[in-house]
């Protein structure tokens, strides 16, 4: 019986990976398109397919199952008409498109989505979440994967290097460290800031917990010069990603628009998720679920920047604070559940924390010294200051504390962690 259980285990992975080896082979299709539009109105067009020769994602968990995200893409076998691959995720546009410019003009985004490149002809679908919650079919594109048109050229060849490895990237979830702003003498600098920003992310509880479950990466992509864009000091710099603070005229939102750069460096290592590292002392960054990370390296609060900026891009967290200055305009509409799993307008809140609230806890729950250290409904959050709550009345996502993520926060990582580990 021992032998015939042993047996089984040994066989298990073969089994779970069997989908993955029906349907894809162990490299990746990377579809680039662009996003076009205003406030109300929203086009998706085709712009090119690269083959890119590292898979990091997992070869179980094809199938999106958490219905985050403003966007989502499904991929569908054309022989079985099966779904074989999803996952939502966000994008600059959908923040862009609540702005205040965005009522006045239009403007075109470069987006990607990657998944495992596909043994037969597929079928990819691009869903936007409408604002009553529900999906809306935007752009369809047929792929064949014999098409000589799939570019096998590695538009940029970076050294990569692990700064942490825990074993098979199928198994794990795989976060790559980019840079910008580093030029070819500082290169050293970024690998100690990738040791740096490791050491943040695996002594954060829950990732502390879970450290076996983590790779991370570095690629040597160089910058003519050091440092990053500051529209409002005037200052410009040639940086490979070309990085910039003040996006959508928010100081401190650091972001780039050059999404097609920071997807052929990332390619030379497997990745799950982006992290770009920006060589500035300046506090700033930005987070984007399914999309990337951006920080600041040098400040000193990086520990906190890189932490808050990864929840929002990892696990789909909103922000929880409500007071500071943001350029997205009605972002949470009150008649709305919200997706995000940390905050909640009531509207539906059973799809939330709801089972970890204390029958003796009031919702909503008043900010007092009683109930600081419990889990409750507290208002204020997502940019709002009424009509919206979040689950204590502190959080990383809330206020500038490293390690600090609250227990409904931490479950959301931990979920997450969970479906890119198994």
């Amino acid at each position: 019986m021992k032998k015939t259980l042993i047996y089984l285990l040994l066989l298990f992975p073969l089994f779970s990976n069997a989908q993955f080896d029906n349907y894809f082979l162990n490299k990746t299709l990377r579809v680039d398109y662009f996003r076009t539009g205003n406030d109300t109105l929203e086009y998706v067009s085709f712009d090119e397919m690269i083959e890119e020769k590292f898979w990091g994602g997992s070869k179980i968990n094809l199938i999106d199952t958490f219905n985050y995200g403003n966007f989502k893409f499904e991929v569908t076998d054309n022989s079985s008409g099966k779904i074989i691959y999803s996952r939502g995720y966000c994008t600059l546009f959908n923040e862009w498109k609540t702005t205040e410019e965005a009522k006045t003009t239009w403007k075109t985004f470069s987006e990607t989505v990657v998944f495992p490149f596909p043994k037969n002809n597929i079928t990819i679908k691009f869903f936007s979440r409408t604002k009553n919650n529900n999906w809306n079919l935007k752009f369809t594109y047929n792929v064949d994967p014999n098409n000589y048109f799939i570019s096998k050229e590695q538009k940029l060849k970076c050294n990569s290097f692990q700064v942490v490895n825990s074993g098979d990237p199928a198994q794990k979830l795989d976060i790559v460290i980019i840079p910008d702003g580093y030029t070819k003498s500082e290169m050293k600098k970024f690998k100690k800031d990738c040791e740096r920003f490791a050491g943040y992310i695996l002594n954060t509880s829950p990732f502390s917990e879970n450290k076996n479950k983590i790779n991370i990466w570095g690629v040597e992509a160089i910058s003519e010069e050091s440092g990053t864009d500051i529209p409002n000091k005037n200052i410009w710099k040639q940086t490979i990603l070309n990085t910039s603070f003040c996006t959508f005229d928010s100081e401190r939102y650091l972001t780039t628009p050059d999404n097609k750069t920071v997807r052929s460096v990332a390619a030379n290592a497997p990745y799950d998720q982006i992290f770009i590292l920006v060589n500035n002392d300046i506090y700033g960054g930005g987070g984007i679920f399914n999309f990337y990370s951006v920080a600041s390296s040098n400040n000193k609060s990086s520990d906190f920047l890189m932490i808050h900026e990864f929840g929002h891009a990892f696990a789909g967290l909103a922000d929880e604070y409500y007071s500071s200055d943001v350029s997205v305009q009605d972002y949470h509409p009150l008649n709305i559940e919200p997706w995000e799993p940390n905050i909640t307008t009531l509207v539906d809140f059973d799809s939330k924390w709801k089972n970890l609230i204390s029958a003796k806890t009031p919702i909503p729950t008043p900010v007092t010294k009683e109930y600081y250290k419990t889990v409750g409904v507290y208002e204020g959050a997502g940019y709002i200051e009424k009509g919206v709550y979040r689950p204590y009345v502190d959080c990383t996502m809330k206020s500038a504390k490293y390690d600090n993520f609250c227990p409904v926060c931490r479950l959301s990582i931990q979920r997450m962690l969970d479906f890119y580990s198994k």
